[in-house]
């Protein structure tokens, strides 16, 4: 008789295919740890398959719409911060895409958007990335400087839309077909994804920040209102990055 460890070694080194036949092999084993290791593994298969059954529902728009060609999702990060660019981001899925655990950014933790991030990047038909400078947003208003950005971003796609999903804007200017989706990013996997690529690059950007103005803690808050960033501007006054129509009750 094998021994725990050596199960469990087992279940731990084991395939998402293989688990079937492993819970199989010792649902009769019993060994109080041997059952708990059967349960772990048929709880992980639920979860799976739950996960998979939330995802079929986040393609239901690229199911409507796949009859008409590439589909473009359409989000962005960044319109709140005093700091930094707003970025927006563009993906084009694969119609069988089996990502899983694509949603709303900011429900996810920086581990999993990193990790989406990578996949989304070396799976995706295409994927563009725009951006709206401080100086920018300043010079024509957040929400021009978020359509100049998405603008952006479709034209950095290397294959060409025939309809956007766009988290709940219409953006001007764009010939092609769009469909406005409130709170998009929740309901769309292409929206979902073009959060993540947009949220993960400007994060990025702002940890550069950070390494060239660290007094101002741009790694941890990102460019927002939080209470140390508040602070630090007061303290250091406006850096190059900060947006002056954001931050004239601080200074």
């Amino acid at each position: 008789m094998k021994k725990i460890q050596e199960i469990r070694a087992e279940f731990e080194e084991s395939r998402e295919e293989s688990w079937p036949s492993l819970c199989e092999k010792y649902k009769d084993d019993g060994r109080k740890g041997v059952a708990a290791l059967v349960t772990r593994c048929q709880r992980k298969m639920e979860a799976l398959e739950a996960e998979r059954q939330r995802m079929y529902g986040m393609f239901a728009y690229e199911r409507e719409y796949e009859h008409l060609g590439y589909i473009c999702g359409i989000d962005e990060a960044g319109r709140g911060p005093l700091a930094g660019p707003v970025v927006a981001g563009a993906v084009i899925l694969q119609k069988n895409c089996g990502i899983l655990y694509l949603n709303d950014s900011k429900k996810l933790s920086a581990a999993r958007r990193e990790e989406l991030y990578r996949q989304i990047v070396e799976e995706a038909v295409a994927v563009g990335v725009g951006y709206a400078s401080p100086q920018r947003i300043d010079e024509i208003n957040i929400l021009q400087a978020t359509y100049e950005a998405m603008r952006e971003a479709i034209q950095k796609l290397k294959i060409k839309p025939q309809i956007l999903l766009n988290d709940a804007v219409t953006i001007p200017g764009v010939s092609c077909p769009q469909v406005p989706i409130i709170k998009g990013d929740a309901k769309s996997a292409s929206i979902a994804a073009a959060s993540i690529v947009a949220k993960v690059t400007r994060d990025r950007l702002m940890v550069e920040y950070d390494r060239l103005m660290p007094e101002y803690g741009f790694a941890s808050h990102k460019g927002y209102g939080a209470a140390a960033h508040i602070e630090a501007l007061k303290k250091y006054g406006p850096s190059p990055i900060h947006r002056k129509s954001f931050i004239t009750h601080f200074i």
